[in-house]
This record gives C-alpha cells, sequence and structure tokens, in this order.
C-alpha cells in the first residue's frame, strides 16, 4: 500500500472511512488490535508492513571491553566477546564479519586499498556508558584498530536479503581518529561493480565533524570517474557533529532515497536508487585507501550505537524466515509483521509519533462498517492533506 495524494484526500475528506485512535503503547499496554502497517513521516512517506527494534542500552550483564587482538593470524578467528553474540537475539537477525581485504597470497589487497584489513568479532561488543550524563548503562561498540602491519575492523550484517524498500534508523555515534570510516547501508552485492546497489550513510573520521556523506552507489566506477549525481556531502543541521549522540536515518523508497538527522531532512537522491532486494550492513573500517584514508599506528575509532529500528516491507513472508514466535516477547528485539498483500491495512500504526524508541502509535483504524467515521484530524494528516490538495487542485481545476 502506497500513501498517494488522491488517497490522502479520500482519507481526509472521510470518503475512506477510518477512526483515529490516537493510541500511544508506551506506558506498555498493548494496542487494542496489533499494528497491520506502518507509515512513516518526513518529505516522502511510505507504507511498510513490518517493525523491528534493537535495544542495546541495558546490557550491563554483558559489558566488558576487550582488547583488540594484536596477532594478525588469530583476528579473523577471535571468540566473540560476550554471550550475548551467541544469543538469538543476536543470531537471529545479524550476522558478525570475519572476511578480510586480501586478494590472494601475494596478490595485494582490494580495490586502491594499502593496509591489510581484518573483520573480527573481537571489535563488536558492549560497552558500559560512562558518560556523565549517560542515559543508558550500556551501548554496542564497533571498534577500528590500525597495527603496524594490519588494520583490525567490524562488520555485521542481516542475515536475510530480502529486504525491498525500508526506513532505517540508529540512535549512534562515531568517535576516535583520523583515517576511518563508520557505515549503515543497504546492500546488495553484484561482481559488476556498476550494478552494486546501496543506500549509504558514511562518516568519514578524517572529515570535519560537521559532515556526512549520504551516497545512492556506486558513486565512482573505473571507467566513469566520480558520479556526483550519485552523492550528498553534507553539513549537519542545528551544530549536530557526528561525535554527537543522533538519530541517523535513511529512507529507501521506490523513487528516492532519503537521509535524516535527528528528524531533520538534510538529503534527498532520486538517482540510482536501489530496485532490487537487499541485506542491511554496518561496519567500522580502514583500509589505508583513498576513501578511508590511513590511521596512524596504535590509532582506533569506534561506532557506538544505542538502538537500532527499522519498519521495512521484505519480498520473504515472515514465516518463510522460521523465525520463533517468542520474539515478539524479547524486550530487546522485537518484530511486529502483517502482511499488506491482497487486503487492506486496517490498523495503521507510526514509529515516529510515540514517546519514545521501539513503540508504536495506532494513528488509526479503518473499519468496514457503515459507522465508522473520521474523529480525529490531527497535525500529521492535516500536513499530508494540505499537501496533497497543492498537488491536485490545479489538475482538478484545469479538468473541470
Amino acid at each position: 500500500m502506497r500513501l498517494t495524494p488522491t488517497s490522502a484526500i479520500l482519507v481526509a475528506s472521510g470518503l475512506l472511512p477510518v477512526h483515529v485512535t490516537a493510541q500511544d503503547t508506551s506506558g506498555g499496554a498493548a494496542p487494542a488490535k496489533p499494528c497491520e502497517c506502518f507509515v512513516t513521516n518526513g518529505t516522502a512517506p511510505e507504507f511498510f508492513s513490518n517493525h523491528l527494534f534493537f535495544d542495546y542500552r541495558n546490557l550491563t550483564q554483558f559489558a566488558g571491553v576487550p582488547p583488540a587482538v594484536s596477532n594478525e593470524d588469530a583476528v579473523s578467528d577471535a571468540p566473540i566477546t560476550s554471550d550475548f553474540f551467541a544469543s538469538e537475539e543476536w543470531t537471529k537477525h545479524w550476522g558478525t564479519q570475519t572476511w578480510d581485504n586480501s586478494k590472494g597470497k601475494s596478490q595485494g589487497f582490494s580495490n586502491d586499498a594499502t593496509v591489510h584489513m581484518i573483520n573480527s568479532a573481537n571489535n563488536l561488543f558492549i560497552q558500559a556508558n560512562e558518560d556523565s550524563n549517560a542515559d543508558s548503562a550500556t551501548y554496542l561498540t564497533m571498534r577500528t584498530k590500525r597495527f603496524k602491519d594490519f588494520q583490525t575492523a567490524a562488520e555485521f550484517e542481516a542475515i536475510h536479503y530480502d529486504y525491498k524498500f525500508l526506513s532505517l534508523r540508529m540512535l549512534a555515534r562515531t568517535v576516535g581518529s583520523a583515517g576511518a570510516v563508520a557505515g549503515m547501508f543497504t546492500y546488495k552485492n553484484s561482481s559488476d561493480p556498476a550494478k552494486v546497489q546501496e543506500a549509504d550513510i558514511e562518516i568519514l573520521t578524517r572529515d570535519p565533524g560537521n559532515v556526512i556523506q549520504y551516497t545512492n552507489q556506486p558513486s565512482d566506477l573505473p571507467d566513469v570517474g566520480t558520479i556526483p549525481e550519485a552523492t550528498r556531502n553534507v553539513t549537519l543541521p542545528d551544530g549536530v557533529k557526528w561525535s554527537d549522540w543522533a538519530v541517523h536515518r535513511v529512507d529507501w523508497t521506490p523513487e528516492r532515497s532519503v537521509w535524516y538527522i535527528n528528524g531533520h531532512d538534510v538529503a534527498s537522491i532520486a538517482f540510482q536508487v536501489p530496485r532490487d532486494a537487499s541485506g542491511i550492513n554496518f561496519n567500522m573500517w580502514s583500509d589505508g585507501g583513498s576513501w578511508s584514508g590511513n590511521m596512524s599506528v596504535g590509532a582506533e575509532a569506534s561506532l557506538q550505537i544505542k538502538w537500532i529500528e527499522m519498519v521495512y516491507n521484505s519480498t520473504t513472508p515472515i514465516p518463510a524466515r522460521k523465525m520463533a514466535r517468542s520474539e515478539l516477547q524479547h524486550p530487546r528485539a522485537s518484530l511486529i509483521h502483517r502482511s499488506t498483500k491482497g487486503k487492506t491495512c486496517q490498523v495503521v500504526c507510526s514509529i515516529d509519533n510515540g514517546t519514545q524508541p521501539g513503540v508504536s502509535v495506532v494513528l488509526f483504524t479503518s473499519s468496514q462498517s457503515s459507522g465508522a467515521r473520521f474523529s480525529s484530524f490531527g497535525t500529521y494528516w492535516l500536513s499530508i492533506y494540505m499537501a496533497a490538495v497543492a498537488l491536485l487542485l490545479p489538475a482538478m481545476l484545469i479538468s473541470s
């Protein structure tokens, strides 16, 4: 189901019967009816069928900062840093990466890398929040560190590759030395660089503290060079820096990718929007190449994440993923799924209008009974209605 100007007008005018409940479930009470779909706010509102929330703020039983593995031969085989990364809360959704950028013995490294980069489970850990104004007990840390002969890095990715359009958010900050890249992105791989598909958030620690790179990949190709239409180099609003805790968000829609920081629309790209079902990746890395830059020996940098949240559509029915029903009760990883294929979504929810992250709010319910009516006109729907009128009124006047 797509949010169009026409449907917005029909809803607003009462021609599509709805009943606004404005039910906030932040107090812990279950909604009267389960959410059947989710609508996002912002400049490109969309409907999605599924909701996931991962919370790393209260995991003190798993907290601890392990020393980085300094033996190059042992990095990729390093064990996980706590039992959390062996739990279903992690393994049902994410895969910890241990690949490296070597092309083979004496064959050099991928792309223009000058350093052997090795991903390791050792660089993914739960860390105690020791901020002076801490509002959480812990957070998830992804670390990259430079040793004399190699760079140890961190990456995890979704174990499913069937996400097709989403709104993905994280409350995070990036800290540490220059020469690293922190990333959150959708990913569709291909052996042909021109066919790789990504919607990226990339933070380069050598950049000014208020600058972030947003891209629909590819942004550079061997036979083409730089593709300026694919990327935006954005100065963050309101004095925000990437070393501050902030909500980073990318909305991947059929028409465009839109990026937000703390709810502010900061970039929008309609050029080469990803088309195919994709995975989701988070990483913290450096390879001494032209993109990341070269990190000084002994230096390190980290991407620190308090929570991850997404609403999304999938090309695979959720039961086919064999997810346990108990996931619905996980305190730190919750799944809400209702397929809208072949039927109307009658309980429309939002993750943008709640009082806390991870909690959905019922925007309205739709009933087929003759007694259903539009009982409230919130500012959210008012703004959509006015935008829809502005779009359609000229055409209606001309046609009349």
